[in-house]
């Protein structure tokens, strides 16, 4: 379990209205739910044909559907992307078909109009099955004997199941589901239900039928079929749980497996609903897989390197990150399968939950792991994005499928999670828990709304849990707590003001947060309230002097300000706070410097005490590595970034004298996990003796793979490959070309990415493109050379060229291309390249990428504002500290 301090509470009767902007959303009514197509006719059941042709790439499909019309209707609008429809038939009559591919619909019009009731559509059509890696497509790989496969694979969320197959492709028009596939003959075939028959077909190919699926959205259909193994095991309850990999991959699937068989039943009992599908089947796709993983319902696929685990070859931060994304895939099985969002402006109820759900659960299986205190970093990723003005509220208007794609971001995911944990940390473990159970027991099979979340949530705890809630998931932006105390009679009363934390923002909303604020200090019982808008709130605690710090545990999504004489204290008795508290001091303490509303040099006094007070935590050693990489990329072009690099190496020196080159017998998981990173780190700062250590042990794993352990590939690499000149670069390409699994390859790019040699960053960015890095990767992969390279606004001029934009863009499936140059602009200061960004014509392409360029800007500007003040006040911190 936890620990927690014990605390008094202070929770007060009623909270203030909220006066801020707000939604006011209502439970889920499907009459109302946002979307795009007509609902007067709703789908009840599918019956899918699809014939594969695998050497033409072609699909031809049949489908019947039962469908309800509510009122009578003309025609019948559904939704199809690529497809061409051939024929049509309302109830056994021939329908008019009009298609427009720009909206992706399809319209048929019977002869005469549909009575209310229930009808049968019957439709024939064909399409493509392509390489970019949406929809229905191939994924041809190289197999562990060396020899090229092909894999069928899907990916439909957010709208691609109309790639595959005409219907209704929007969450709320749940559906059941019955797939026949004609494949080849010797493929695996997968999908969410067991197999009921297989027939051959000729000599190559065979016809395979699966069950019926639950009443579920059509994004949450899968059909995968491959050369692939598996394998196998039950949980105590018997549901077979299958890890699948391409044939000769299938035992690096066992901690999968494991991961998968401890977290089930584990799930089955905080739900309160059993899993309800009678497998569950998890399926390494090999590289060419954008979306990492998709939690179709009983068939849940997973980008290789996500799901299989080579003890002798992966890295341990592969373990971890395994049983993380398995525990949140298999976290939707509930929260987006059982019970979905009615529209994508809910999306965070599906991902914000199963990313809270994922940590709870490693770290309930894990607990050495440190998951709650290390959650920091994702905290701080959140807000980093929400700090700016161009943020989104956790629950946001969508207006088409492209805005869709860009609300899978860390507002939807990160702020999320930190919403929810803030929410259960308020209301009590158990509490919360029974308000899942009975949203749960509510909704299953159905659509819901956030409303219906604090509906079952207030129901169990008997607290207005919408009045807290909405004011975080229907406005954006970070709470900021500011903190005055002064002392009177022996006493310590504390105040505690709310405002708006924003970085560069010129017209900040007022702050109008419904904030569970917890105070406490070593050995001072907590104490809570709720902090609302124009109300101060007073808290008085025995003595003077001692440190008290908002946000115990960090279980709250708000930054916090202190005055002098609190900060000082809390910087005395730094070391006696828990790791999450002190991380959360160093974390709101640079972010209050990137607002303006703190001097550097209060940061850099913090950290620059950090072995004095012999630190030696995963979570504060992440936080301060992560800000020094960011004030090093601030501090590109000034005079004080070479003492700023002596600076961080002697910082950091005494952390790699601790860690060692080499893991320890019986060392902790974490020390395994934080040595890469301060070697790397190092590396960034040019340390002479890591680059030229990373160099010997380089060659030495040159001669020998087995020389270098797993954990200290990707951190010798990359330092290897900022130092390298063109003979180790081209030692590492070709390590990249004979890479054989996607952990390698992307370890090998993320050397050749750290190259700063222009010439040899050219080289990079086409590598990118050339094939070796799978279609979903590219996008991604090209934002890492932007990042690492040093040098982003030459990766910037390269990629946006028009032929190298045109060639890149080739092999991108929609969702990517939208990030493309934003995620590579943003990596940059220059206000020329925000200039060309907003000139470039893929901005105006689609809503979803306007919104992404306009973030890009928004981050240019603020990073050069931030830029402008961070130099010459780390000069002077320096000067004035001897460096």
């Amino acid at each position: 379990m936890r620990y927690k301090p014990a605390i008094a509470t202070l929770l007060l009767a009623g909270t203030a209205l909220l006066s801020g902007p707000a939604l006011g959303e209502s439970p889920f009514d499907f009459a109302h739910a946002p979307g795009q197509l007509p609902k007067d006719v709703v789908p009840g059941a599918y019956r899918i044909d699809i014939v594969t042709d695998m050497k033409r790439l072609m699909l031809n499909g049949h489908e019947t559907i039962d469908v309800t019309a509510s009122a009578p209707v003309a025609r019948i609008t559904l939704n199809q992307a690529g497809l061409t429809l051939i024929s049509a038939t309302v109830d056994g009559q021939a329908a008019a078909i009009t298609q427009d591919d720009k909206a992706q619909t399809a319209t048929l019009t019977p002869a005469r109009p549909v009575a209310p009731g229930h009808h049968m559509v019957t439709i024939a059509y064909r399409g493509p099955i392509p390489a970019t890696p949406n929809g229905i497509y191939y994924d041809d790989y190289r197999a562990p004997d060396g020899k090229t496969r092909r894999m069928l694979v899907t990916q439909f969320e957010v709208a691609d199941a109309r790639r595959m197959f005409p219907g209704w492709d929007e969450p709320a028009f749940k559906a059941t589901f019955q797939l026949t596939a004609t494949l080849p003959a010797h493929d695996v075939a997968i999908s969410n239900m067991p197999v009921v028959s297989t027939t051959p077909v000729g000599h190559d190919a065979k016809r395979v039928v699966f069950g019926t699926t639950p009443r579920m959205a059509s994004y949450l259909l899968a059909l995968v079929a491959g050369d692939l193994s598996a394998v196998s095991g039950k949980t105590e309850g018997g549901t077979p749980i299958n890890v699948y990999a391409p044939a000769g991959e299938q035992q690096n699937g066992r901690y999968a497996l494991q991961a998968a068989s401890q977290i089930l039943p584990y799930y089955n009992a905080y739900f309160g609903v059993p899993y309800p599908l009678p497998k569950l089947d998890l399926i390494a796709i090999p590289g060419n897989y954008e979306a990492g993983a998709m939690e179709n319902w009983g068939a849940i696929t997973f980008i290789d390197d996500d799901l299989l685990f080579d003890p002798a070859h992966s890295a341990p931060s592969t373990q971890e990150i395994v049983y993380i994304v398995v525990a949140h895939e298999m976290a939707h099985q509930w929260s987006g399968d059982l019970v979905t969002m009615g529209w994508w402006d809910n999306i965070w109820l599906n991902e914000g939950f199963a990313t809270w759900m994922e940590t709870k659960a490693t770290d309930h299986f894990n607990p050495g792991w440190q998951m709650w205190p290390r959650e920091h970093a994702e905290r701080e990723a959140a807000m980093a994005q929400d700090a700016h003005p161009t943020t989104h509220p956790i629950q946001q208007v969508i207006h088409d499928v492209s805005e869709a794609d860009t609300a899978f971001d860390r507002i939807s995911y990160q702020k999320g999670e930190q919403v929810i944990r803030m929410i259960e940390d308020w209301l009590g473990p158990e509490i919360f828990r029974d308000g899942m159970r009975a949203y749960m027991k509510a909704h299953a099979y159905g659509n819901t709304t956030s409303a219906d979340l604090w509906a079952a949530l207030s129901g169990v705890s008997h607290q207005d849990v919408a009045s807290v809630a909405r004011s975080f998931t229907e406005q954006k932006g970070i709470p900021l707590v500011s903190v005055a105390r002064h002392c009177t009679a022996g006493n310590t009363t504390l105040t505690l003001t709310e405002g708006r934390f924003s970085i560069d923002d010129p017209h900040p909303l007022p702050a109008r947060w419904n904030i569970p604020v917890t105070v406490g200090g070593p050995g001072i019982a907590s104490q809570r309230t709720i902090l609302t808008p124009d109300h101060p709130q007073s808290l008085t605690f025995a003595g003077c002097g001692q440190a008290l710090k908002a946000n115990m545990g960090e279980n709250g999504y708000y930054r916090t300000a202190y005055d002098t004489a609190s900060l000082t204290a809390l910087a005395s008795a730094f070391a006696r706070f828990g790791a999450a508290d002190r991380a959360d001091l160093l974390g709101d303490q640079f972010a209050l410097f990137q607002a303006g509303q703190a001097p550097l040099a209060a940061w850099l006094d913090l950290i620059a005490d950090l072995n004095a007070r012999h630190e030696d935590n995963i979570a504060v050693w992440q936080d301060t590595i992560s800000h020094l990489r960011t004030l090093d990329e601030l501090a590109r072009g000034s005079a004080a970034r070479p003492a700023f690099h002596a600076f961080a190496r002697a910082l950091l020196a005494p952390q790699l004298a601790r860690l060692g080159w080499t893991p320890r017998a019986g060392e902790s998981f974490l020390d395994t996990l934080l040595r890469p990173e301060v070697i790397a780190a190092l590396g960034q700062f040019d340390d002479q003796d890591v680059a030229a250590e990373a160099q010997r042990r380089f060659a030495a794993y040159r001669r020998d793979p087995a020389s270098l352990p797993a954990s200290m590939v990707a951190p010798v690499t990359w330092v290897v490959g900022r130092h390298a000149d063109s003979a180790t670069y081209d030692a590492l390409a070709g390590m990249l070309q004979a890479a054989g699994n996607t952990e390698d390859k992307l370890r090998f790019f993320r050397a050749l990415a750290a190259a700063r040699d222009p010439a040899l960053i050219a080289r990079t960015v086409r590598i990118a493109y050339s094939g070796v890095i799978p279609n979903g990767r590219i996008a991604r992969v090209l934002a890492v050379v932007a990042h690492d390279s040093d040098n982003p606004d030459l990766v910037w001029s390269l990629v946006q060229a028009p032929a190298t934009q045109k060639q890149i863009r080739s092999h991108l499936a929609p969702w990517s291309q939208a990030d493309l140059l934003p995620t590579i602009a943003g990596q940059s200061v220059s206000p020329a390249v925000a200039k060309a960004l907003m000139a470039d014509p893929s901005v105006t392409a689609s809503t979803g990428a306007t919104i992404q360029a306009k973030k890009a800007v928004d981050l240019i500007a603020a990073n050069a504002g931030i830029a402008a003040r961070a130099q010459p006040a780390l000069a002077a911190w320096l000067a004035a500290h001897g460096h």
